[in-house]
């Protein structure tokens, strides 16, 4: 309980559902907790609740390289979840571009600020199932192929295979998470 305590975590996607309880469960373990906002949408949980007031809000996007890399320099963050993602399948399918911007760039933007970064510690990706397309047999398991074919499923394979070419190659303490 107390390894979180004092340290330094940056949480993408802070304001959506997993990654509000994330940032909540960190702040209760005494992390000093930072959150990359991109819209402010006062009926969200995040600022209903008022979690916005108990950790470090910043304004920014994913796209922003530049923004991504001073969060991580100017909190010194040590720890990154990386949550943040255009998750609906419906708009993926209408809007692929859009999705692509923000999954698959996002997370390389990201990653490449982490590995610039040498207070980096641990790089946590969340991911989805829909990474892995459609298989045959269910359910999924981890030596299952990275087949997406949809925007969506695309963009979660793509996310998946640039993090563990961070890893690979550089070193980069990245581990992903598949819901």
């Amino acid at each position: 309980m107390n390894f979180w305590h004092d340290r330094s975590v940056f949480v993408t996607g802070g304001t959506g559902f997993l990654g509000m309880w994330l940032a909540e469960a960190l702040v209760a373990r005494g992390a000093k907790v930072v959150c990359l906002v991109r819209d402010r949408v006062p009926q969200a949980p995040f600022f209903a609740q008022r979690l916005n007031e108990r950790v470090t809000v910043v304004a920014g996007a994913l796209g922003d390289i530049d923004a991504l890399a001073r969060v991580l320099g100017e909190y010194e963050v040590e720890s990154i979840f990386h949550l943040g993602a255009q998750t609906l399948v419906g708009v993926a399918n209408r809007d692929p571009v859009a999705t692509f911007e923000a999954n698959i760039r996002g997370t390389w933007n990201l990653l490449e600020a982490a590995r610039r970064n040498p207070q980096v510690r641990r790089v946590v990706v969340a991911s989805s199932d829909k990474a892995y397309g459609d298989h045959p047999v269910l359910p999924y398991d981890e030596t299952f192929a990275l087949q997406g074919r949809h925007p969506y499923d695309v963009s979660k394979s793509c996310a998946d295979l640039i993090s563990l070419t961070y890893h690979h190659t550089f070193g980069l303490p990245v581990s992903i998470t598949r819901c």
